[in-house]
C-alpha cells in the first residue's frame, strides 16, 4: 500500500480553498510509483472537515484507488494529525506528503509521521528517481548543495511542489468521482492550537518621545541620526559577568523589564 497525505486548506472565499501544489507532486510520484508494481494501491488521507471531501474527489479522479477522511476540526497541532493518519497508514510500504500546505504551515507532519511509524524519512525531497525497492531522493541544502538518498521501504517522504505535476483526471473519472465513496473515519478532539504556543522572540518596541521642532529634526528623531553615533565597546568578561553585561543591555534597550 502507498499512503499519500493531503490537506485541504478551508479559506473564507471558498475559491482560493483547495489543496497545494506540494500535496498534488506527492500524489503524482505516488501513482508514479504505483505504475512500477502490481500489488500497490495508493490510500488518500486527508484529517479535516467535511468540506475536505472535495479535495479527495479530485484525488480519485487523478488515479487514487481509496479515499479515507479523518473527521476532525481545523487547528490540530501537527502531532495530532500524524498520530491520525499514522492510524490508517501502517503496514504502508511508502508515505508520500507535500512538504508544506497551501496555508504556509509548519511543514512537520511528515517527521511526525515518520517517529509515529517507525519509519525512515527524507524530507523537502526536489527531485526522485523511482524504482519498486527504492527510492533516489534529492535534497536542498544551504549554499547550492544538493544531498542524494537512497530510501527502502517503509518511509516517509515529502516533496516540494516543483517534483511533479499532477495529471489531468479525464472526463470519465471526473464523473464518476463524484460520486465514489469516501471512507470517513472518526478523528482526534484535539489538541487545538494554543494562543500561548511558542513562537519565536519578538522584543517589544521601545518607548520613544514623541518628536519636536522642525521637520528635519523630526525625520533625524525618528531616523536615529539626531544624537551622536554610538561606537562598540569590545570586552572581555567571564560567563557570569558577560551574562549580567547582556541582561543589563536589554534592559536600557527595553527588551526588559528592569
Amino acid at each position: 500500500m502507498i499512503v499519500v497525505c493531503w490537506k485541504w486548506v478551508t479559506t473564507s472565499d471558498e475559491r482560493s480553498a483547495g489543496i497545494s501544489a506540494a500535496d498534488e507532486a506527492a500524489l503524482e510520484v505516488a501513482l508514479q510509483l504505483a505504475a512500477t508494481t502490481d500489488d500497490d494501491d495508493v490510500v488518500v488521507i486527508c484529517v479535516g472537515p467535511a468540506e475536505s471531501e472535495r479535495g479527495l474527489r479530485e484525488a480519485l479522479a487523478a488515479g487514487a484507488a481509496r479515499a479515507v477522511r479523518v473527521d476532525a476540526q481545523d487547528g490540530l497541532v501537527s502531532a495530532a494529525v500524524a498520530s491520525a493518519i499514522a492510524a490508517f497508514a501502517r503496514g504502508a510500504r511508502w508515505v508520500w506528503c507535500g512538504d508544506a500546505s497551501a496555508d504556509r504551515g509548519t511543514g512537520s507532519v511528515p517527521a511526525f509521521l515518520a517517529a509515529e511509524l517507525g519509519a525512515a524519512q527524507a524530507l523537502g525531497l526536489v527531485a526522485v528517481d523511482l524504482e519498486a525497492a527504492r527510492v533516489t531522493g534529492t535534497r536542498r541544502l544551504d549554499g547550492g548543495r544538493r544531498e542524494v538518498l537512497s530510501v527502502t521501504a517503509p518511509a516517509v517522504l515529502s516533496v516540494e511542489g516543483a517534483v511533479a505535476r499532477l495529471r489531468r483526471a479525464s472526463l470519465t473519472a471526473e464523473l464518476d468521482a463524484r460520486h465514489a465513496p469516501i471512507d470517513v473515519q472518526p478523528g482526534p478532539p484535539g489538541p487545538l492550537e494554543r494562543a500561548d504556543a511558542v513562537r519565536p522572540f519578538r522584543p517589544r518596541a521601545r518607548e520613544r518621545s514623541s518628536p519636536s521642532g522642525d521637520p528635519l529634526h523630526r525625520v533625524r528623531e525618528l531616523t536615529a541620526t539626531a544624537g551622536a553615533p554610538r561606537h562598540t565597546d569590545v570586552v572581555t568578561l567571564d560567563p557570569a559577568a558577560a551574562a549580567d553585561r547582556i541582561l543589563a543591555a536589554m534592559r536600557d534597550w527595553g527588551y526588559l523589564d528592569r
